[in-house]
This record gives structure tokens, sequence and C-alpha cells, in this order.
């Protein structure tokens, strides 16, 4: 079985909903399984956490083990969210011992507002899955939803726009979310 890990960290559903849609791409491929994961949350100085846990943590084992990994954080002034980057920051022994090395990786992302920094978000996930040896997955103008879309949508991978959290993925967003993740899926069941 291929394992595709969609690790993500959302506060208040959208990048969650993002994931699940994801990972039916993944299950979409043959013999592919879709692995939904989170990161915990940081204590905010008041000592309050936000996050509702819908999926496991993830761990250490299964970023090893996995085949490939998509990857999601809602836009937090055109960066990733702070709980992602602090995960990823503990993942030095990964990288030393070139664990994640020549595996299929893809990102995505939310915001509540277009022009939101969705693209430099999606940037922001790519540069330690880059320093990680990742090969970088997009999505092509091929996918006909990427020219067709008005809220989100990137080359770059999969993106939403949730307004004030009101807006649910239109037909387009599932669309490119469901092709982001059978490209990962399809690549990685070729490599392994």
């Amino acid at each position: 079985m291929t394992k595709i890990v969609v690790l993500y960290y959302s506060r208040d559903g959208s990048t969650r909903r993002m994931a699940n849609q994801i990972g039916r791409g993944v299950t979409s491929v043959a013999g592919c399984e879709a692995q939904l994961r989170t990161v915990a949350d940081i204590p905010r100085p008041d000592g309050s956490q936000t996050t509702r846990i819908d999926s496991p943590l993830i761990t250490k084992d299964e970023m090893r083990n996995a085949d490939g990994l998509i990857v999601g954080s809602p836009t937090r002034f055109g960066n990733m969210a702070a709980p992602l980057k602090h995960f990823f920051d503990s993942t030095s022994d990964l990288w030393l011992a070139g664990d994640l090395t020549d595996k299929p990786a893809a990102v995505f992302t939310s915001s509540s507002s277009m022009h939101g920094g969705q693209e430099s978000t999606l940037f922001t996930m790519m540069l330690p899955l880059l320093h990680h040896g990742m090969i970088m997955i997009g999505l092509p103008y091929a996918e006909s939803s990427l020219t067709k879309t008005t809220r989100g949508g990137t080359p770059y991978g999969a993106s939403h726009v949730s307004g004030d959290n009101t807006h649910s993925l239109d037909q387009h967003e599932k669309a490119l979310c469901t092709a982001l993740g059978k490209r990962v899926a399809t690549l990685a069941a070729k490599l392994t």
C-alpha cells in the first residue's frame, strides 16, 4: 500500500476540509492510502489553544514511512501558520538522515480573502520540503478548473478563499484539491 500523509494545521476548519478533499484524491488511485494528520497548536500568550484536533498528531515515524507528503496551512500574513513551522523546525533529524529525500510532495492553503497571501504561503511551505530533498508537485494548467476558478487555485498548489469561514469549497476548489491528491499519489505509486 502506498501511503501519502496529508499533514495540515487548521484553526477554523477550512484547511481541514481541503485536507479531506485531497485525501479523496489520494484514495482514488488504486493501492494508495491517505493518512490525515495534524500538528499540535502553540499556546497563545494568554495560555489558550484554539485548534480542534480532528486528526491524529503526526509522528516522525509516519513521516519516515510515508511515500509522499501533502502539506497544508491557513495563510498567516503570507506565511504558513506558526504551529506548522514549529513542527518543521523540529525535523532536523529527518533531514540529516535523508528520510524524505526523493519523495513527492505538494502544498495547499486557505485564506479569508482574495490576495491574502496564498501564493507566498505555498512558497513558505515548499522551502522546508525542498531542504528535505522532496520532489515538488504542482497543478498544471491541464487541470481545467485552474483556468475556471474565481476564488482559489494556483499552479503552485491548491488554495481556497474561505471568507470569514462562510464559504465552503466550490466545485473548482474541490476539483483542484482532488487533482493534487491524485497527482502526488500517482507519482508516489510509480516511485515505490
